[in-house]
Order: C-alpha cells, then sequence, then structure tokens
C-alpha cells in the first residue's frame, strides 16, 4: 500500500544515565533498514530527552511520552508541546492507556491534546485500544472506534498523526493478539477512517500495533496487511528491538 513502517520505542518509566546510554550505543551500532523503508522513533522519559537526542543517531527519531493540553504556565509537573518543540523533539506519544486508566484521561481530552501538539508543530502517536472487559463482551471495535473519533472531531489533518492500536489487555502481560485479531481491529481502523474522515486519509495513516511486541513474534505480525508497525514496550529497552526494527524488510 506503500505506507512507510514506523517503529516507535516507549521506554516508560524506566532507566537511569548509564542505562540510557547502553541502549543508545546498541541502537547507533545496530544495521537496520534505512529511513526509505522504516521510521524508528525512541521515547524516553521526559528526565532524558536531552541525552537521547544529544546521542542518538540522525535517522532515528525522538517522541516524548506525554505533552500538556495547552500553552504552559501554573500547571506544575506538565510539560508543554511548546517545550518539547523549542527542546527539537520531533514526536509525542498521546492518549496511552495507562495515561486513560491511571490517570483518568477521558477520550474528549485527548483529543483535545493531540489537536494542540499538532498546532504546535509536533508529530503525534495517538494510541486507542479496549480493556479485556471490552474485548470479551464483543465491544472491540465500538470502543476503538469512539476513541478514533475523539480524535478525528479535533483535527483537520491526518498528515501528522500515527494511529496505534493497543489492546490493554495485551500490554505487559505477555498477552499478544493473534496477527488475525490485530489485523482485525486495524482493518476495522482503516475501515472507519475510510466512512467517517477520508479514503485518502483511510489509505495513507499509518496504523501500528502495540502490546507485549517481541523479537519473536514480530514478524508474523509485520506480515499483515493493515498493520504498519508497533509501538513497542519493554522490548524496547532490549537488543532485541533492533530485530523489531529489522521486521520492516
Amino acid at each position: 500500500m506503500g505506507r512507510k513502517f514506523f517503529v516507535g520505542g516507549n521506554w516508560k518509566c524506566n532507566g537511569t544515565t548509564e542505562e540510557v546510554k547502553k541502549i543508545i550505543t546498541v541502537l547507533n551500532d545496530a544495521h537496520v533498514p534505512s529511513g526509505d523503508v522504516v521510521d524508528v522513533v525512541v521515547s524516553p522519559p521526559f528526565v532524558f530527552l536531552p541525552l537521547v537526542l544529544s546521542l542518538l543517531r540522525s535517522d532515528f527519531h525522538v517522541a516524548a511520552q506525554n505533552c500538556w493540553v495547552r500553552k504552559g504556565g501554573a500547571f506544575t509537573g506538565e510539560v508543554s508541546a511548546e517545550m518539547l518543540a523549542n527542546l527539537g523533539v520531533p514526536w509525542v506519544i498521546i492518549g496511552h492507556s495507562e495515561r486513560r486508566l491511571i490517570l483518568n484521561e477521558s477520550s474528549a481530552f485527548i483529543g483535545d491534546k493531540v489537536a494542540y501538539a499538532l498546532s504546535q508543530g509536533l508529530k503525534v502517536i495517538a494510541c486507542v485500544g479496549e480493556t479485556l472487559e471490552q474485548r470479551e463482551s464483543g465491544s472491540t471495535i465500538d470502543v476503538v472506534s469512539a476513541q478514533t473519533k475523539a480524535i478525528a472531531d479535533k483535527i483537520s489533518s491526518w498528515d501528522n498523526v500515527v494511529l496505534a492500536y493497543e489492546p490493554v489487555w495485551a500490554i505487559g502481560t505477555g498477552k499478544v493478539a493473534t496477527p488475525a485479531q490485530a489485523q482485525e481491529v486495524h482493518a476495522e481502523l482503516r475501515k472507519w477512517l475510510h466512512n467517517n474522515v477520508s479514503a485518502e486519509v483511510a489509505e495513507s495513516v499509518r496504523i501500528i500495533y502495540g502490546g507485549s511486541v517481541n523479537g519473536s513474534n514480530c514478524k508474523e505480525l509485520a506480515g499483515q496487511p493493515d498493520l504498519d508497525g508497533f509501538l513497542v514496550g519493554g522490548a524496547s529497552l532490549k537488543p532485541e528491538f533492533v530485530d523489531i526494527i529489522n521486521s520492516a524488510l
């Protein structure tokens, strides 16, 4: 379909300075496809962003794990999109399930955050996904469609958005959606975009999968026609992240 593969590494709340330097060394030494084949983005905690920006190879990119919903100011503990842009951080993850479920961020709030980040020149990895209870009740498609609609309602262009489908029940649990399960949801999300945004957006937007992706299961998942890459958690802290990047080939 012509969509460039995308691999993001979400380091979550992990790492020390020395550990981060070791990860960067592995990535900098890795033999991986060129930027014409795959976009590689790593997402360290806020405190390591300047370090990673200074050390990471130039063909890989950096994302923040979150940003505030409007211009900075009296919002203690938050980081604004303007700050990230000023640092030279090109990407930000918004709407990760851990922020939805643990920090009670609503879909409407996430839609606002995506829109504001885009307005400040950032590119966005926007996350959607269902819980185990929602999957078992048969409401997966309704849930991810509603989460996607909350984003679509607030933005006018999808050019700088990557949509990440992350089934909550597969994040950090070792459980992985089967290739068929992942493909089904990705295809339904693309259908939703076709019917509710435009055929052009549905064709061009990259929809990536996240949820216990590792070096062993990435190749089969990558072979699904509507799966355009990965948002990787724990494995992005390990050398096998290179194998996941190479699944683009």
